[in-house]
Order: C-alpha cells, then structure tokens, then sequence
C-alpha cells in the first residue's frame, strides 16, 4: 500500500514526465514531500501563473504534455489565466493543484476554491479526486485526453487528505473512454473532393495555423505545397510552418500582416485552411472571404470547422494524415502563372528598415537579430507592439516561433522561453518583450538565475503599452488613457540586480555589436532596446 502522494508521482513516472513547474503550499505538502523522492525536476516559479506558462513553452518543443503544480485557492486561481492561454492556443498541460480536505469542501474554509467550476470553459477536462484508488487511473486518462485530439489542458485538483490516503498502486490499461473517440484519417471522399477542387482551382491558397505543428506535419506541408506549387500563407501561431524565406511563402496574414498574403486571400478561388481557427485578427471580413472563395477546412477539431468561415469541403482528421492522403490521390500540378503574379507584387512592397531620428527601428532589429541567430533557434514573443514587429520582420528557418495567439497574454515570452530551454538546452532561446510586457514577468529572472537558465531577453522600451496607445490614436481621437509607464524601474539595473548582465541601445549603428556581444555571452543576458514611443506596429 502506498499513499496518494506517492501513487501521482508513480503515475507521472509513467507518464514520463522529467519536470514540473510549480510553486509550493500547504494543500499541495504531501506530494511535494514524495517528489522529492523521485528523480522527476521539479522548477520553482516565482508566480503561478509562469508556471503554466514554462510548461507551455516546454510542451510546444518537447511535443508532449508539459506539467505545472500549484496549491489551493490564490494558488490554483493563479494558475487561470495559463490554462485560458494554452486552451486557446490548443497546447498540451496537465495542471495539478492542491485542494482543501473533501470533508471541507463547500463550507468556504481557508484557500478553498472551485477551481474544477472555475476552469471549466477553458480546459478539455478537470478532475477533482475524491477517492485515492482513482489515482492510476485518472492520470493515465488526463495524459491522453490532453495530448490526444486537438490538445489542450486538463487539470487534476487533489485534496490533501486523498494525498495521504492509501491505496494499493495499479498500472492502468490502454484508455478508452465513451464518446472521446478524436478522427486521426480524414474521410476518403473528402479527400477526393479537396484534390478535384484543387485540379479546378485557377488560384488555390493554403493557410497553415498552429494545429500543423501539433500534428508534426511541416515536413508534409512543404512537400505538398512545392509539388502541387501552391503558395501559402499563415496566421501568427503558424510562422515558421514553412522557413520564412521560403520562395511559396508569402508571410503572415491578418489585421497585423503581410499586405502580398492578405491581398492574395482577397484574390484566390480556393483557400485551404490547414489547422487554423480563422479568428478575426486573421481573416477581417470572413463572410466575404466565404462567398468569393472555395474554402477546405482541414482540423482535427469539427468544431472549428465552419464557425468563422462558409465551408465548402470540411475534413476532420490530423493534418500531417491528410496532408498524406491528399499527396497519395496525387492532385494536379498548379502552374506558375498564379505564383508570378504574387511575387510581382511581393517585390514592390519593401520593408521599413529606415534607421530612426530617435531610437532603434524595431522591425529592422527584428530582421538583423534572426539573421544572427542559429537556423534553429526558438523566438518566444511577447504580446503588444513587439509581437507584430517580431512576426513581421523574425527570419525562421528551421526553428519555431512561439508566442500566445488566441488569448493575447502579456507576460507569456520570458516564462515560455525557459520552458523552451528546457525542452531543449541545446537550442538558442530568446525572448522579446514590450516594457510593459517584461514588469509582468521580471519575477522569473530569479528562475533563470536559480537554475542557470541560458536565454537572451530583448526589452523594446518606449516607455508606453504601445499596442493600446495606437488603438487609442485610431479609434478614440489620440485620446492616450493609462498607457504612460512612467515610474517604471530602470530595467537593466533590474537585470543586474540578479546578476545578469545588461546593455542599452538607442540607435540602429549600435544595434550589430550588441548583438554579437549578447550572443557570444556564455548565459542569459538582456539587451533594452529604446524604440521611439509614436513606432507604428506595422
């Protein structure tokens, strides 16, 4: 007989799980006691809410489930607002989180919450145990239902008298659950109809979002768009699908994109959507979109399908297994005549790499720095003003490009990043953030330093939530309301102040050197980089 503590710890062994991030508290004693014992890492966070995000960054380049561990009440409510951002952004996590005794449930004793009811919208699946002999059992299922499908997060709230209970340990069977049955291969008649409209198609498109990365399918993408000579686009979570200066890609589409990728969603006849939501910051006017075009919808998720655009053949499965389909029915070969008229276009349109009377130009930054850094190196972006000069401008090869696309959290890079170094410590990780941004995440510069955690953080500072100052110059008159961030610390004394070296750059003839000096650094190192406060986004 062994005690719940031990038996979750037994499961997550199972699971294969190396490393969890948390932070630690009374309700969730037990089973940080009996993992101590294990050989599974466990990373202290400075905020809950950064653990979700470090297990995030790892899931998204480890390609399994990543595991983040909190207590009850303030320390599970924390945690929200990284289950919100990995569910919108479909990315495996198993949240584990401490709970009051079962015998207290209800009665609003110290740090009790319902986190289960709390989370409910934004998780694939919660679980409160109640009975220690579920153990085995319901971590084998969150696994599963969290990596399976289209992914997301599950969380397993624990009380702590369950953690002490006793019980005698199993190894669950293969799962099986009624009614969660995900469809892997996509119909063959849908599949016979996408190659029929794409052989009619005078000027197909494909759009690839984030689900192609989930489905491990960008070597596929690449093979079937350069064989059937199909441009592409993609929306934000999709960068990197395809390398940046692939001749077929056009860049990102969107509110925020690339003028040659939206004018050539205006003009296709057939768009075919692989593994993307099709939100409104990617597609401006979806029902016109809808009446003009074609449209093929490939997710593993049929809910997606149809909810933002009119479509015409829908295909649920997992996009690397489609992809693969539709290249063994061996659809025709587009001419280039389509591909001409778009980079005709595309070569007009020149980028703003103009140095600036004050200040860096961030975009000509962003372009300089990739072009620095390793094919392989992991960009983790911030979200505000930063985020759309970084997925404008990065140059990603064969890398990845991580940032937070469906719930636009602040605060995301510099947790994600040492996520991602984790998953991976022989790749180059960077982070970029907004000023505004970096004061949601300072704290975790103390996780880096604990564990010697090797990332480079650019700060693009303009003093200002640049992103909220453009909207209110657009729509509200230039009438700019709490987007001064003055009182803000000096960020890199901050960066010093834990022992990590900083520098500061206000002009673009600086900006090579400080580069090459942040990247030859043995270990994490911050570079702000002084933007001028009126820098568009775009």
């Amino acid at each position: 007989m062994i005690t719940g503590a031990e038996a979750i710890v037994r499961s997550l062994e199972q699971e294969g799980v190396e490393i969890i991030f948390g932070y630690p508290g009374a309700t969730i004693c037990p089973l940080y006691d009996k993992l101590s014992k294990s050989n599974i890492k466990h990373i202290l966070v400075r905020h809950e809410q950064h653990a979700g995000h470090e297990a995030s960054g790892y899931a998204r380049i480890k390609q399994k489930p990543g595991v983040c561990m909190t207590t009850s009440g303030p320390g599970a409510t924390n945690l929200i607002t990284a289950l919100g951002t990995a569910y919108m952004d479909s990315i495996p996590l198993v949240a584990l989180t401490g709970q009051v005794d079962t015998d207290l449930l209800g009665r609003d004793v110290f740090q009790e919450v319902d986190i289960t009811g709390s989370v409910a919208p934004f998780t694939k699946y919660s679980y409160l145990v109640k009975n220690a002999a579920d153990i085995p059992r319901i971590f084998k299922e969150a696994f599963h239902i969290a990596s399976t499908g289209r992914p997301g997060p599950v969380l397993i709230d624990i009380p702590v008298n369950v953690q002490n209970h006793k019980l005698e340990f199993f190894v669950p069977g293969e799962v099986n659950l009624r009614g969660y049955k995900p469809t892997i291969k996509g119909h063959v008649g849908q599949i016979k109809r996408v190659c029929r409209a794409i052989n009619s198609a005078a000027k197909p498109l494909i759009c690839v979002g984030g689900g192609i990365f989930t489905a491990k399918g960008q070597k596929e993408l690449k093979q079937f768009a350069e064989t059937v000579n199909i441009p592409i686009v993609s929306t934000m979570m999709g960068i990197g699908a395809v390398p940046t200066d692939h001749p077929l890609y056009l860049g990102m589409l969107g509110m925020h994109g690339k003028t040659i990728a939206n004018q050539a969603i205006s003009d296709a006849d057939l768009l075919i959507l692989i593994g993307a939501r099709v939100s409104d910051r990617a597609v401006l006017l979806p029902a016109r979109v809808g009446k003009q075009t074609a449209i093929v919808h490939i997710d593993i998720d049929p809910a997606e399908i149809g909810k933002n655009l009119s479509t015409l053949i829908p295909v649920v499965g997992d996009a690397k297994e489609i992809l693969t389909q539709v290249m063994n029915v061996q659809p025709e070969i587009k001419s280039n005549e389509w591909i001409e008229l778009l980079n005709s276009k595309k070569s007009k349109i020149e980028p703003d790499y103009r140095p600036r009377k004050f200040g860096i130009n961030p975009k000509a930054f962003v372009n300089l720095f990739t072009e620095k850094l390793p094919d392989d190196h992991i960009y983790c972006a911030d979200v505000g003003q930063n985020q759309l000069w970084s997925a404008a401008n990065c140059r990603i090869k064969t890398g990845r490009f991580l940032t937070s696309g469906g719930l636009g959290t602040m605060g995301y890079s510099i947790p994600a990043a040492i996520g991602a170094k984790f998953a991976d410590p022989e790749k180059t990780v960077v982070a970029v953030c907004g000023d505004g941004s970096f004061q949601m995440n300072m704290m975790e510069l103390a996780t880096i330093c604990q564990n010697d955690v090797d990332i480079k953080i650019v700060v693009m500072k303009n003093n200002k939530l640049g992103l909220v100052k453009e909207i209110q110059k657009s729509a509200y008159k230039n009438n700019e309301v709490a987007v001064d961030l003055t009182g803000s610390p000096n960020i890199p004394f901050i960066a010093k102040a834990y022992g990590i070296p900083a520098r500061t750059i206000d002009n673009m003839d600086e900006a090579e050197e400080a580069i090459n000096e942040m990247l030859t650094y043995k270990g994490t190192y911050l570079l702000e980089c002084v933007v001028d406060a009126n820098e568009s986004s775009v």
